[in-house]
């Protein structure tokens, strides 16, 4: 996962704003208790940040794959 596709998949599952806000305000523990915003600019993975997301917030595997068009976790 891409950084760009990392931004796109937060607004298409959660709109732009409600997504930015995500990104700098949800604290992720599996994270090192950082937000998506500060793990990403920590040099962390996008897909890492965005597997800490989904499973926050307990979203499906629709969701989690939907930057790759497909629910194959294996072309991750």
């Amino acid at each position: 996962m891409k950084h760009s596709e990392f931004r796109q998949a937060l607004e298409d599952t959660f709109g732009s704003a409600y997504g930015r806000t995500l990104a700098a305000e949800l604290v992720l523990v599996p994270l090192g208790n950082r937000t998506a915003a500060q793990a990403l600019a920590d040099g962390l993975a996008p897909q890492q940040v965005w597997d800490a997301v989904c499973e926050e917030m307990e979203l499906g595997e629709l969701v989690r794959w939907r930057h790759r068009g497909t629910l194959d976790p294996k072309r991750r």
